[in-house]
């Protein structure tokens, strides 16, 4: 019971509409996400937060509730809320521009993000803001980090945990072997996370170990697809649920050791250039019989922000961009499960976010048909995220997550850009009411400028 002195908190303009208040939207054609076709003339019935009902407009319209209020879609488009399977939004904390990323993904239609690991202290408060409607944004899943010592002197462990330090916090921590796994994943469950980020410098054993344990625990780990020393076949066969970056494959079945995140050997690019090799062939096999969901960032080289500056930056960013082409086509190819992270954002500036720029590159150079891209944005997505009973397709009882265009996606990626509402938990986000962000100059980016980026950037594939 609320007291009549207690406070009523900060104001929660974008808040999910309460049960009981209905709302219809019908004359859609749906893309549900579930592998149906389209269907024309459909209704969605929502009730505060979730889906009521689906189904033809001329059955729902002879069972209307009283008080609903109707929206008339006149055919346009409807798939699910998409969802960002790979996104920084604190490192370093710039609670500003974290916002100006989030107002952006709702009202370009994603209703979901995986927040791969940061400073958790400010990605909780701003899951938790955006959840209960103080700013506009998706909801927010993240991830602590494990990772081993020898990592902890990366730059970016530092931008994390300012004040505290680097591996000692339970948000990011070095794992030896002498490492209680009990108390440190239950550590990192205490920061609310809903994963645990396996990086780097672990082996197989190690990797296993806290697999196990936060599986035990109740969480997923979600894993970069090569560990070092831990191979991408002995990250998966740990038992992680998603692996990230597809170009981190490349060191699967070499013959040269991996020993460090640090010292990665360089890669055969050539080897993978038919598209075929059996190494990672085998992998994918194993990664199907597993359900490993494959998080590929696959169009983050191409992208304008991990670009490089000089000649054989440009070249490496090249390279790179056409293996990941081909290892996330030959996975595809392979029936792997993949969803659509970014790991990188457009120039503030830009309408639209880098979701769509990755979303575009599984089309048109991955050979992925838009029908398979969406259910990677949302479906498999929301399968990464381990939140597929909830959201990633529109039926009836999942949260009310849709987005409304006006063209259709599946004749063109790029209609994506024909957004005209965001349906996020019921509320309402019309893309009419969105102004990008004019962020103060020389602070554009949520991550630093590409020259305090680029420890980060210049990883072999990585």
């Amino acid at each position: 019971m609320k007291m009549a002195d207690e406070a009523s908190g900060a104001p929660v303009p974008y808040a999910p509409p309460a049960a009981g208040t209905v709302a219809v939207y019908r004359g859609a054609t749906l893309f549900d996400g579930t592998g149906s076709p389209p269907r024309p003339s459909t209704s969605i019935v929502i009730d505060g937060q979730y889906i009521l009902a689906v189904g033809d407009d001329a059955e729902i319209s002879a069972e209307l509730p009283a008080g609903a209020e109707v929206f008339d879609l006149d055919g346009r488009f409807v798939v699910p809320g998409l969802i960002d399977s790979h996104q920084h939004l604190a490192t370093p904390p710039d609670r500003p521009a974290a916002e100006a990323v989030l107002r952006r993904l709702v009202y370009s239609g994603v209703t979901a993000v995986r927040d791969m690991a940061d400073d958790l202290r400010q990605v909780g408060d701003l899951a938790r803001a955006s959840l209960v409607g103080e700013i506009p944004g998706p909801d927010i899943r993240y991830a602590a980090l494990m990772a081993g010592p020898g990592f902890f002197d990366d730059p970016r462990t530092h931008q994390v945990t300012q004040g505290e330090v680097p591996g000692a916090v339970p948000w990011m921590q070095a794992v030896t072997a002498d490492t209680d796994l009990r108390l440190a994943v239950a550590l990192a469950r205490g920061t609310h996370a809903a994963a645990i980020k396996v990086y780097a410098d672990l082996d197989h054993a190690t990797v296993a170990a806290i697999t196990e344990e936060a599986h035990r625990q109740g969480i997923p780990v979600w894993a970069h697809a090569a560990v070092f020393p831990a191979t991408p076949r002995q990250v998966v066969l740990a038992g992680v649920d998603s692996v990230s970056h597809v170009t981190l494959l490349a060191f699967e079945g070499r013959d040269a050791e991996l020993t460090s995140y640090k010292h990665k050997p360089p890669v055969d690019h050539d080897r993978f250039a038919a598209g075929d090799d059996p190494g990672v062939e085998e992998l994918f096999a194993l990664m199907c019989r597993r359900g490993t969901v494959l998080d590929a960032t696959a169009g983050m080289w191409a992208s304008d922000a991990l670009a490089g500056d000089g000649p054989e930056a440009v070249a490496k960013a090249a390279a790179d961009s056409e293996l990941a082409a081909r290892l996330t086509a030959q996975a595809h190819r392979a029936g792997v499960d993949i969803c659509t992270g970014t790991d990188y954002e457009t120039d503030p500036k830009d309408p639209f976010p880098a979701l769509y720029e990755e979303l575009a590159f599984l089309v048109d150079r991955c050979g992925m048909s838009p029908a398979d891209v969406l259910r990677s944005a949302t479906l498999l997505g929301a399968r990464s995220a381990g939140v597929e009973d909830m959201r990633g397709s529109v039926e009836a009882g999942k949260l009310a997550d849709f987005v409304v265009l006006d063209a259709d996606p599946l004749a063109d990626i790029g209609h994506l850009r024909s957004v005209s509402l965001t349906v996020k938990r019921g509320r309402r986000f019309e893309r009419s009411d969105f102004v990008p962000a004019a962020p103060p100059a020389e602070t554009h980016h949520r991550t630093p400028n590409p020259g305090d980026r680029q420890p980060h950037r210049v990883e072999e594939t990585r």
